[in-house]
């Protein structure tokens, strides 16, 4: 079995941090496709079916637009930084009933030379969602008290207090206190260009899942776990 990405990607991604312009890209397009996009979309495509023995409602899409990889251009409009590129590689799996454009639960890859990691949960969900997400915690103990003994360190904003209309003195009060919900696994440059890092992803996938699943439930989304 072959590795999926090479030390070829993060070369890339370090000169383009140095020599971020349209110029420097546009001349060494022929790399980045080669050495960042195709492994990308060649990981993702086969990520199918091992994500599916994870969760079956969630999708790995390797279409080049339009699919779990997110473009390498930076949205610089409201951004001080003009810098047209992204420094980094990643790719979001989301629910297959999630509304294009709306926030959800997701697993995710991010690759960056010395700072690469994947995980899942949901970030910076809208307030609604926030409320049933918190809510449900409430309302289904059980299972909240299952993702918490998972072990998983989940990371993210907080509220500096418990937000109105819930028990500062419940049992999950720093939990409902979370503005995001997430837990990441840390990858070295050497795991990513390793030949079982596939494996090594579906692991965290797996570990995270319990969390992932909570979401859907909060949600509302229909999960075939």
């Amino acid at each position: 079995m072959s590795a999926y990405f090479t030390p070829a990607l993060f070369s890339f991604l370090e000169r383009l941090s140095t020599h971020n312009s349209r110029d420097w890209f546009e001349a060494n397009r022929d790399r980045f496709e080669q050495d960042v996009q195709q492994p990308m979309l060649r990981f993702i495509d086969d990520l199918r079916p091992r994500l599916a023995s994870v969760n079956r409602s969630f999708v790995a899409d390797p279409r080049k637009s339009g699919g779990s990889m997110f473009r390498i251009y930076r949205d610089t409009r409201f951004s001080a930084d003009k810098s047209p590129y992204k420094t980094h590689v990643a790719a979001r799996f989301l629910h297959r009933a999630q509304p294009k454009g709306a926030q959800g639960p997701s697993f995710y890859l991010h690759l960056e030379p010395g700072d690469s990691f994947g995980g899942g949960g949901i970030y910076h969900p809208d307030p609604s969602l926030l409320t049933r997400i918190r809510r449900t915690m409430i309302e289904d103990a059980r299972r909240w008290r299952a993702v918490k003994r998972a072990g998983l360190t989940i990371e993210g904003a907080m509220l500096k207090r418990v937000p109105l209309g819930f028990d500062t003195a419940h049992p999950f009060a720093e939990d409902l206190r979370r503005r995001d919900l997430y837990v990441v696994d840390p990858f070295s440059d050497e795991d990513v260009c390793a030949c079982d890092f596939m494996d090594r992803y579906i692991d965290t996938c797996t570990r995270v899942s319990p969390l992932v699943a909570f979401v859907v439930k909060a949600a509302g989304m229909k999960t075939d776990e």
